[in-house]
């Protein structure tokens, strides 16, 4: 096989690693994140998202690498809990003020440090995570304080492949990324 075409600037790979052996938690934002940000409500109040097949594959690929995902949203809707359903996500906390408080609760559960955990937000409610982690992120979109307060500016825009980005820069910076393309070009069925 050849090497991956996927790269990263070294220094950012080099961050991205946390305390050495890669990140163990990466915390998601949903809109602007996992969504271009758009909100369509119905007549009826209903909630209509749109997600990215690249971002959801993106994060059943951490999983796979051991690397937990975790979705930190300040909203709750059906649309989102059956997104997070449908990928098998453990970890979710919907409809949040304090971010920081609903992340601090799940490390801890998941026994992560703080300079062990990634996070990719695009708002202000994000920053104290952002801080925090020992590695943040923001899709291009973000607002530009979270731009300005980030390691990592993703090329792709929200909702359209920048939860992918994140999730492939931390595959990389773990050591996991090549691994498990090459088992993609061999099969799906033992991944």
């Amino acid at each position: 096989m050849a090497a991956p075409v996927l790269a990263f600037p070294p220094a950012v790979l080099l961050k991205a690693q946390g305390s050495g052996l890669g990140m163990k938690a990466a915390l998601f934002d949903v809109d602007g994140v996992l969504t271009d940000g758009r909100l369509y409500v119905g007549a009826d109040g209903e909630t209509v998202k749109a997600f990215h097949v690249l971002d959801g594959h993106g994060l059943k690929l951490l999983a796979r690498a051991g690397i937990t995902p975790v979705v930190v949203t300040g909203r709750d809707s059906a649309a989102v809990r059956r997104r997070v359903a449908d990928l098998g996500l453990v970890h979710a906390r919907f409809g949040v003020a304090d971010k920081l408080a609903a992340a601090a609760e799940v490390l801890a559960v998941l026994g992560v440090d703080w300079a062990d955990a990634a996070a990719i937000g695009d708002d202000w409610p994000d920053l104290p995570l952002l801080a925090r982690v020992g590695f943040a992120c923001a899709p291009p979109g973000a607002h530009a304080e979270v731009r300005a307060a980030v390691h990592h500016v993703t090329a792709a825009p929200a909702g359209h492949g920048a939860a992918r980005e994140f999730c492939d820069l931390l595959l990389q910076a773990g050591g996991h990324y090549a691994r498990l393309l090459a088992g993609h070009l061999v099969t799906l069925d033992t991944l």
